[in-house]
């Protein structure tokens, strides 16, 4: 008779566990301009470089660098045999010397003259005052000549315009070089600067103050959560409408600092582009996927055959369609609109038209 009875109570209450709603926890699907992440190419470049030249003809004394050389701003890296030109500034020193004389004597001259300019004719102070002038200008001459020299000697000394590193070596001692000749090329390391195509169907979404980050290709492919550092934010510093008009590309520059990199290493960008407008998006944890790549979720609906109240919650699976490649949350292309409930905890084993209750 006991075991009649449990028999009994356990018919009785298998319709009301079947009828238990389920837990679960509900996001609202909401319009929002969502932002997208854009991957393109670019190789890095230096901000500053120079074919260095010497500004004087002459013959290669000393080459004080090599390739792959590190330099500062105005450090020697060159220099010309300067013997004929050291000799020319001794004489035209010289000279000045002998004209700064020549002038003393003649003032000397001039004021003797003045001062006896009773017992002397007016056309012999007119004659000394003239002296006087003269050699002013003969002195004034002189000294141009000595700048010109000092000039020229510097000019036999190439120094470096900004710090960087030596990229190549043009010349050796012993050969004669002339002005315009590249002898050695210069690479900024300082700053460098990421040149990007990018197709033109962006253009108008991308502005300077759009968010870029760069990472190294090599870092790109083999990527760890351990190196995070390997991401280098940039400023975007210029965007030329027009670079390739068949390949629909425009330019986008962006500037860094070097932090060990080098020019012409090749680079990936990530752009975050805000969408123009707005679409609906949810919680990546609403989504399901088959076997097959389909896409769906678990919405929660009012039971049409609830009670009077009409506040039963049932699941109903619709099949959507979602951008790929998008970060949490996830942009909804097809299938749902603003203001569904879809179900983000709670929706493993959920099966259509079951009972369900919403949970915080």
């Amino acid at each position: 008779m006991p075991a009649l009875r449990l028999c009994l109570l356990s018919i009785l209450t298998l319709p009301l566990l079947a009828q238990a709603a389920t837990p679960v926890t509900v996001a609202t699907v909401e319009m929002k301009q969502p932002v997208r992440e854009l991957l393109i190419n670019g190789t890095l470049s230096a901000d500053q470089a120079a074919r260095l030249s010497a500004s004087v003809s002459g013959l290669v004394n000393r080459v004080g660098v090599d390739i792959g050389d590190a330099v500062g701003a105005g450090d020697v890296l060159l220099e010309l045999d300067a013997e004929l030109n050291q000799l020319a500034l001794r004489q035209a020193q010289a000279s000045y010397r002998q004209q700064a004389a020549t002038l003393n004597d003649a003032k000397r001259r001039l004021t003797e003259a003045n001062s006896l300019s009773r017992s002397i004719a007016a056309s012999e102070i007119r004659s000394l005052e003239a002296e006087v002038e003269t050699s002013k200008a003969s002195l004034a001459a002189s000294q141009a000549e000595v700048l010109r020299q000092k000039a020229l000697l510097k000019r036999h000394t190439l120094s470096a315009p900004f710090a960087g590193v030596i990229s190549a070596k043009l010349t050796e001692v012993g050969e004669w070089v002339t002005p315009g000749t590249p002898v050695l090329e210069l690479v900024g390391s300082n700053t460098l600067h990421a040149d990007f195509a990018v197709p033109q169907r962006y253009f108008s979404q991308i502005s300077r103050e759009t968010p870029l980050t760069i990472r190294l290709e090599s870092a790109s492919t083999s990527r760890t959560d351990s190196a995070p550092q390997s991401e280098i934010p940039a400023e975007i510093t210029a965007i030329v409408p027009v670079n390739d008009p068949s390949a629909r590309t425009f330019v986008l520059r962006a500037s860094l600092p070097s932090q060990g990199l080098t020019p012409g290493m090749a680079v990936f960008g990530n752009l975050s582009i805000q969408s123009s407008s707005a679409e609906p998006v949810v919680p990546r944890d609403a989504l399901l996927r088959d076997v097959q790549g389909n896409v769906s979720v678990w919405l929660a609906v009012v039971n049409a055959d609830g009670n009077a109240d009409g506040d039963e919650l049932v699941a109903r699976r619709r099949a959507i369609k979602v951008r790929p490649g998008q970060s949490d949350p996830v942009i909804v292309l097809e299938g749902l609109r603003k203001g569904d409930k879809v179900v983000v905890r709670g929706n493993e084993g959920l099966r259509d038209g079951d009972r369900i209750q919403v949970t915080r």
